[in-house]
């Protein structure tokens, strides 16, 4: 299968630090392989989305020369996928409605390991509905990270698909969408590699393919923090790229000429001395 790699941000703010270092190691791992590189829009969380910052990061992007294979996939116009996984897992009863309260689980750390809802139902008050995890553990070997294992039962417990709004939540929509695209690598960030397991068991339940996983360093703000949009990380300039692209792509190791005076010629030029296989295997760094 043609290598496909993918980077998919949330629209909840500008493009930032952290983020397009996500979205460069990533493009430079498809263009290494020759492969597509394509753009996924996670937007089916509204009550977090920042309105126009959905456009604002599409836009972005071509400045810093990370133009897509294919049109930008947006998760709010896949609804019909989703319903329809969810509708297979409801079928071979591996989900359930649940009323709990974050005060019942509360004992458990807020994981819920039941299998089954423990408050009684509320017909007046829709359920969110989890994914019933059993005792299993789940091991994967990161590209990067290096062998990782999870119980999932203990870790995650069963978790939540379908939220009480009815949205469904990141974990469902991103491994449908992984699928749907034929994504065979994905790179992001390491916030996100705690999510692999339950999106791994997903993928069985499924009957999805698993694509290789590669979670890159977190960018640190001087506190140690972790450069995000919730927490007002500064964002990048499209309009003058040049200094933010050099310093992402130190931030990931790769090497460049001097000589690359424009976003082409630098892009060339790191994609000719880079290696995945010399990305910084570290959990976080910083900026």
């Amino acid at each position: 299968m043609t290598y496909r790699g993918r980077f998919a941000p949330s629209p909840t703010g500008l493009l930032h630090f952290g983020s397009l270092a996500a979205a460069v190691g990533s493009w430079l791992c498809a263009r290494h392989a020759d492969g597509q590189w394509l753009v996924r829009v996670e937007d089916i969380d509204p009550p977090r989305q920042v309105p126009g910052s959905a456009q604002a990061i599409l836009s972005a992007l071509p400045a810093f020369g990370l133009v897509a294979d294919l049109p930008a996939l947006f998760q709010s116009k896949r609804q019909a996928a989703y319903d329809a996984a969810f509708e297979r897992l409801r079928a071979a009863d591996l989900v359930f409605p649940c009323w709990c309260s974050r005060a019942q689980l509360a004992g458990e750390e807020g994981i819920h390991r039941d299998g089954h809802c423990i408050a009684p139902p509320e017909p007046d008050r829709p359920p969110a509905w989890r994914l019933r995890v059993p005792d299993v553990t789940i091991a994967f070997d990161d590209a990067l990270q290096g062998p990782q294992r999870q119980n999932l039962r203990e870790a995650a417990g069963d978790f939540v698909i379908r939220r009480v709004e009815g949205y469904y939540a990141y974990q469902l929509a991103c491994v449908v969408d992984d699928a749907f695209q034929q994504i065979t690598e994905v790179v992001r960030g390491n916030d996100l590699l705690d999510s692999t397991p339950r999106q791994i068991w997903l993928q069985r339940c499924l009957g999805l393919p698993t694509p290789v996983y590669r979670h890159l360093p977190l960018a640190l703000d001087e506190q140690g923090r972790k450069l995000s949009k919730s927490a007002q990380a500064h964002p990048v300039d499209p309009a003058d790229p040049l200094p933010a692209l050099r310093q992402v792509l130190a931030f990931l190791d790769v090497q460049t000429s001097a000589a690359a005076s424009d976003v082409p010629a630098l892009l060339a030029s790191a994609l000719e001395r880079f290696d995945p296989v010399r990305l910084p295997p570290l959990a976080a760094r910083p900026v």
